[in-house]
């Protein structure tokens, strides 16, 4: 009887902690903080060169992560390098990524990259602080053959 009202205890207050977590944690960014990140880590890649700039965005805690934004660091070939919110992604070929409406991510991206060296595209994509699919621009710049990419959630 004892260890079951124990068991309550630690659940109800594990499950407590998880929303006062939750609820310090919310707030989405903005579009124009997202901006503000791509320039960030484009200027950081320009400074201290790809591996140090793929090492700091691939810290799920470091300076390219913030609330419900990320960057991306991708090759010219769609292979993601660095992602900030899903370590399984790096390595990865992202050329057939599909958002939640069909729409091939990378190709649509990558139009605008054709006449551009910076840009922007609207999706609808998995939020990894709510857990629902959201629409969200992602903001994305051409470095040294890289393209460094950060999107704002906006619900």
């Amino acid at each position: 009887m004892m260890r079951r009202l124990f068991l309550r205890a630690a659940l109800l207050l594990a499950a407590g902690g998880y929303l006062h977590g939750a609820g310090a944690a919310e707030g989405h960014a903005t579009l124009d903080e997202a901006q503000a990140m791509v320039r960030k880590a484009a200027a950081y890649l320009k400074k201290n060169g790809i591996d140090k700039a793929v090492a700091e965005v691939n810290q799920p805690k470091g300076q390219f992560v913030d609330r419900d934004l990320y960057v991306t660091i991708l090759d010219g070939k769609n292979i993601n390098l660095a992602h900030g919110a899903n370590q399984k992604l790096v390595g990865k070929d992202l050329s057939e990524m599909r958002d939640a409406d069909g729409t091939y991510i990378a190709r649509q991206r990558n139009e605008v990259l054709k006449t551009k060296n910076e840009g922007s595209i609207n999706y609808r994509f998995l939020n990894p602080v709510s857990g629902k699919i959201e629409p969200k621009t992602m903001f994305f710049t051409k470095v040294d053959g890289y393209v460094v990419s950060c999107g704002a959630y906006t619900p």
